[in-house]
């Protein structure tokens, strides 16, 4: 079901409250149903306004949108107060907005029977108090772009976390917030019972398992092994085997996203692997990221986020590639992006990283160098398979032209610069 507008209301003295998780009673705008709906299924309303009205098209949103609208301008001045619970009073308006009742989108999530498993999160400024941390020791090796927004949220959501980075300053920031030192790989898989690693690249993850005081010298029977590195399929089968041959259990998980989204909690994790260890990290993951998917057995997740960034990649060459058209034919590229943002192609990604350009901004958010490997990395299993990646080809040639141009450490929007010089 698509996200709808609601509000938080008293329930009939008569209606039993669902045992379990917790859940408030909610009215539906445009529709005067109501349901009761799980804490982490409801998100505040103003800073999600524009993204729902995208989503959503039809006749009967629209009378729901205009209902809330016309009820917020009623409210104003009216002495409607609400029970300060510590539980939801991150989901009101602002803090002067107190005496309104609580606005807010109800977001649903349907799971398929298609062998995959979706866990849903709300936002961070949504489920924050809601989550129960797990009672399990938690390990974090890489403070990269993404390994830190993780930890973040990790330690914001009340984990037990132990760091390790190779360059050691970067952790000093992490254990001034709650977090524990670990001295070497080895030493943060020994003190917690599942470890993280989000590193740069297959290499690097291999280094990090097999290299001296390395993450097998602390593997124990029980000890859980989670890869959030992007990497090829044969990388991650290499230290499943390696993991498990010592008694571990391994999962597999990297993630969908972008520095900033990895700082909001936003982040899409795709797992594979050992089931349990899927089900064990299940407040890790919704501290980290909005949704996660468990599909099938090691190699699997891999393989889906290659294919994955590959699409995203060759979409970023071709907005690269139109935007310089636009200017070499005399077309304003802001009107470019402004028509391509009012079309089907709107989205986030395309408004940022459109913007960033015309600015000149090429702070990374995620790597050029980064996206290049993946695109190499989805070429060389399309080989494998005998599967043509003509498109990706293409858009990996020019990423490979910008790293020339000393733009590996850039955003991956830096691949317009390949374009103009």
């Amino acid at each position: 079901y698509p996200p709808w507008p609601g509000k938080i209301v008293s329930p009939p003295k008569d209606l039993k409250k669902p045992r379990g998780k917790k859940c408030f009673f909610v009215k539906f705008f445009g529709t005067e149903d109501h349901a009761w709906i799980k804490v982490e299924q409801l998100k505040p309303y103003h800073p999600h306004k524009e993204e729902m009205i995208k989503i959503n098209k039809g006749k009967r949103f629209q009378q729901a949108v205009d209902a809330v609208e016309e009820y917020l301008k009623k409210a104003k001045g009216k002495d409607q107060q609400v029970k300060d619970d510590p539980h939801f009073h991150h989901f009101l308006l602002s803090q002067s907005e107190k005496h309104f009742l609580v606005i807010l989108i109800i977001v649903y999530c349907l799971e398929k029977d298609t062998g995959s498993t979706s866990i849903q999160a709300a936002d961070s400024t949504a489920i924050n108090g809601s989550i129960t941390p797990t009672d399990k020791r938690i390990g974090f090796l890489g403070l990269g772009l993404m390994g830190s927004g993780v930890v973040s949220n990790l330690l914001k959501m009340g984990h037990v976390v132990t760091v390790w980075n190779r360059t050691a300053e970067k952790c000093d920031l992490f254990i001034q917030e709650g977090a524990r030192l670990g001295r070497t790989p080895a030493e943060v898989v020994s003190m917690c019972d599942i470890t993280f690693s989000c590193v740069s690249d297959p290499k690097a993850a291999r280094d990090l398992v097999l290299g001296p005081s390395g993450v097998l010298q602390g593997i124990r029977p029980g000890k859980c092994y989670v890869e959030m590195s992007t990497v090829d399929p044969e990388t991650t089968i290499e230290l499943a085997q390696v993991i498990t041959s010592r008694g571990g259990r391994f999962l597999e998980a990297p993630v969908s996203g972008s520095q900033q989204l990895s700082n909001d909690g936003m982040l899409v994790i795709v797992a594979a692997g050992d089931r349990s260890v899927y089900e064990d990290c299940s407040s890790c993951f919704q501290a980290m990221g909005k949704t996660s998917f468990f599909i099938g057995e090691a190699g699997n997740a891999a393989r889906m986020m290659l294919i994955l960034n590959m699409v995203q990649g060759s979409f970023m060459a071709t907005i690269a590639e139109g935007l310089t058209l636009a200017q070499a034919t005399g077309q304003s590229q802001q009107t470019f992006l402004d028509i391509l943002c009012q079309g089907q192609m709107a989205s986030t990604f395309v408004d940022q990283k459109c913007q960033n350009i015309l600015q000149g901004n090429f702070k990374p958010d995620y790597y050029l160098k980064h996206i290049q490997k993946d695109l190499r990395l989805a070429i060389s299993m399309g080989d494998s398979v005998n599967h043509p990646t003509p498109m990706a080809a293409a858009a990996n040639e020019v990423y490979k032209r910008a790293k020339a141009l000393d733009q590996s450490d850039n955003d991956m929007s830096a691949v317009y610069r390949a374009y103009i010089h």
